[in-house]
C-alpha cells in the first residue's frame, strides 16, 4: 500500500521515532523550532558517514539558529549507537525501522546498483518550519556541500 507523499507547503503529520541512546523524539514537541530531517540509506557506509559528520560539524550553527537536526534511516537504534560512537556524531539519529516515515516523505524507492534492483532510502533532506510546515526539500542529494546548503536555507527562514 502506497500512501500519499507529503508535499512542500503542507503540514507534516506527527512523527515520533526512537533515537540513538534510547529516547523517543516527537517532532510536534520540538515546535516552534525549525527541524531538518536528513534521510540516509545506511549507518557506517562511506557517503552516509560523510553526510552525518558534515551535519555534526555544523550542529552548533544550527543550534544557534534554534534549528533541530536529525538523521533518519531504517537502521536499528543499536546500529545508530555504534555509528554515533565510532564517528563522534553530535546529531541525533532516528530509527524508522518499519519505513513508515520514509514512505510518507517519498524517499523509499526502487534503486539500481551493480545491475541489481532493490528498494532503499534515496538520500534526501527536508526542512520543516516552526509551524510544522514542510518548506524545502532536497532529493537525490550529493553529500559535498549539502549540509552547508541546508544551513543557508535555515538562515533564510
Amino acid at each position: 500500500m502506497t500512501q500519499r507523499v507529503i508535499q512542500t507547503g503542507e503540514s507534516v503529520p506527527e512523527i515520533a521515532l526512537p533515537r540513538d541512546g534510547g529516547n523517543v523524539i516527537s517532532l510536534q514537541g520540538l515546535r516552534p523550532s525549525p527541524v531538518v530531517l536528513f534521510f540516509y540509506p545506511r549507518d557506517l557506509t562511506s557517503g552516509c558517514t560523510k553526510e552525518a559528520i558534515a551535519f555534526s560539524q555544523l550542529r552548533a550553527e544550527f543550534d544557534a539558529l534554534g534549528a533541530k537536526v536529525f538523521g533518519i534511516s531504517k537502521d536499528t537504534v543499536a546500529s545508530h549507537d555504534k555509528f554515533v560512537a565510532k564517528h563522534d556524531l553530535t546529531v541525533p539519529l532516528l530509527s524508522d525501522a518499519e519505513g513508515d516515515i520514509a514512505e510518507q516523505f517519498g524517499v523509499w524507492q526502487e534503486k539500481k546498483m551493480y545491475g541489481k534492483t532493490f528498494f532503499g532510502i534515496v538520500r534526501s533532506t527536508f526542512l520543516i518550519d516552526g509551524a510544522g510546515v514542510l518548506v524545502r526539500e532536497w532529493r537525490k542529494v550529493k553529500v559535498d556541500g549539502h549540509a552547508e546548503d541546508v544551513l543557508d536555507a535555515v538562515r533564510a527562514l
